[in-house]
């Protein structure tokens, strides 16, 4: 059954079985599927310390609660279920909602999302996880049209013909009584190299999720291309060590979007025996990066991301500050937090003691922004301290993905 459930980040997932009838249905799953997810999300957090959905009550039931990842979940039972970043003024906006997560991702570093052109990609209506096939099939055809890389394969069959060298030993084991047969050794030129094995492979896993009979007939098209490809199951050594010389660098895209199919690679890794597929992606880091580069796009200061100068502690050296922005040396340092603020209580303590830190570490340090995402009506104050005898202000500031804008830049 091919049914998509789309969610926002905080919305619910319920039991169908106790919402029958009512609004929240839509965003249903039967009893079973709501176990393996709920087992899925217990596994992880057991696993990897990652809390992908929440398992809380509503109205006195059980619900699932999708919390700071996005990406998608599909079950074996073929429900896909996408989870949409919250994005104020785009409550009822789903499609500008994923043109920005595109734009987010593709800052990504070593992501197949970098050399997309959004411009290019038809999203009306589209379920996140047929946009993400598209872009890898577009990236494949491209690859295509350069034409598809071959080597000489060294082969040994029993054939009727003679071609290359006769195998002696081979064929008086196997051919003593049919003397019409020979065992033979020779390379012929093939496409049957690993890079188009793993391609070919990629090809296989998505026609198996992909969602929509247009898509699944684009795959099978592909496949007839790589016809003579043969399938691989021991991919995973050679992609998470992925290099690619100057004779195949045009395959570059293409792999990496292999190496999101199959080994579902995203920011969060993940395990689950109960799903059948999930890419997720924890949207603080997904604003820490689209952020990051706006500033360097934007600011006209030096700008380094992810500064591990200091330490909390000098002596010895204890607890590494990593501030995700720091400009001209650490005169103003930068700090995002994906977090819903809507009004100053919302502002924790913790991140208050953090941005002190920052400032008693950086001796320059004049200004530290804390980058909330966009909240309308919310009106901020600017916090003024004494940091190691030198006034220094914190600023909490807005950033807005609607608009690509953050409201005090220039001030900087």
């Amino acid at each position: 059954m091919n049914r998509l459930i789309q969610l926002r980040e905080y919305d619910c997932i319920y039991i169908q079985e106790k919402v029958a009838g009512r609004q929240e249905e839509r965003q249903s799953i039967s009893l079973a599927d709501f176990e393996n997810l709920k087992n899925f999300i217990l596994e992880n957090e057991k696993v990897n310390k990652t809390l992908f959905l929440k398992i809380t009550t509503k109205n006195n039931q059980e619900v699932l609660q999708a919390q700071n990842y996005v990406g998608i979940i599909q079950l074996k039972s073929g429900i896909t279920i996408e989870i949409l970043p919250k994005i104020t003024n785009l409550e009822n906006n789903i499609d500008d909602t994923k043109k920005i997560l595109i734009k987010m991702l593709k800052t990504l570093k070593n992501s197949p999302f970098k050399t997309f052109q959004l411009a290019n990609l038809k999203t009306e209506k589209m379920p996140l996880l047929e946009i993400f096939i598209q872009m890898f099939l577009d990236e494949l055809a491209i690859l295509v049209r350069k034409g598809i890389k071959s080597d000489y394969i060294n082969i040994e069959e029993n054939q009727s013909f003679l071609k290359g060298k006769l195998k002696i030993n081979e064929q008086l084991k196997y051919n003593f009584i049919h003397k019409e047969r020979f065992f033979i050794n020779f390379d012929e030129y093939l496409p049957d190299r690993i890079e188009n094995k793993i391609i070919k492979t990629t090809l296989l896993k998505i026609y198996d999720i992909a969602i929509s009979f247009s898509i699944k007939q684009r795959i099978r098209t592909f496949l007839f291309i790589f016809d003579q490809v043969e399938k691989i199951l021991n991919y995973s050594n050679f992609l998470k060590n992925l290099k690619i010389d100057r004779t195949i660098n045009y395959y570059e895209t293409v792999l990496l979007w292999c190496k999101t199919f199959l080994l579902e690679e995203s920011f969060t890794p993940y395990s689950g025996k109960n799903i059948a597929f999930a890419l997720l992606f924890d949207m603080n880091s997904l604003f820490e990066s689209y952020v990051s580069d706006w500033i360097k796009k934007h600011c006209n200061h030096s700008v380094k991301l992810q500064d591990t100068t200091n330490y909390l502690v000098d002596k010895p050296k204890k607890f590494q500050l990593r501030p995700d922005i720091v400009l001209d040396d650490g005169e103003v340092i930068m700090d995002t937090k994906w977090k819903l603020v809507k009004c100053e209580e919302d502002i924790s303590q913790t991140d208050l003691y953090q941005m002190f830190a920052y400032a008693s570490k950086y001796k320059n340090c004049e200004k530290v922004y804390i980058v909330y995402p966009f909240e309308k009506n919310v009106f901020l104050p600017e916090y003024n301290t004494v940091v190691c005898g030198k006034n220094v202000k914190i600023i909490p500031v807005f950033f807005d993905l609607s608009k690509d804008c953050m409201n005090i830049y220039k001030s900087f």
